[in-house]
């Protein structure tokens, strides 16, 4: 069969990129007995889910190298710091998902094709949280 024959069917095309960094938070607003209430730490992975309609050439919905900065956000930021020390809110998963997808929608999204559709902050194997952001 020929595969240039066949009819393409309509979608959107999305991608994801994970990137990784190391620090410490403590949740202060939790009871005192709370293993979270103390100082711990974790091995932040951090997905982008972007997705477009068409693909730019040769082929994507962004090149992923276009990422960068967010790589260099977070290894500047946030690697090896104390993130109740260096965001505005108590840093959970929930809150930090939905500050990194701010701060790559200002700072990353308008210089690429694709638009954000999630971030997902993984603190371990077995637990993540996710944002998604409302199409516009």
């Amino acid at each position: 069969m020929d595969a240039s024959a066949l009819p393409m069917p309509s979608g959107t095309f999305t991608i994801g990129k994970t990137f990784n960094f190391e620090a410490g938070h403590r949740l202060p607003g939790l009871p005192p007995e709370h293993k979270c209430s103390r100082q711990h730490g974790h091995s932040y992975e951090v997905e982008v889910i972007l997705t477009a309609p068409e693909l730019e050439e040769p082929g994507f919905v962004t090149d992923f190298g276009a990422l960068a900065p967010f790589k260099m956000y977070l290894d500047t930021e946030l690697d090896h710091h104390n993130l109740h020390e260096v965001l505005p809110f108590e840093p959970t998963s929930e809150r930090l998902a939905r500050f990194l997808a701010t701060w790559f929608i200002h700072n990353v999204q308008p210089t690429i094709s694709g638009r954000l559709v999630a971030v997902r902050v993984r603190e371990t194997a077995r637990s993540w949280a996710r944002f998604d952001v409302k199409a516009q």
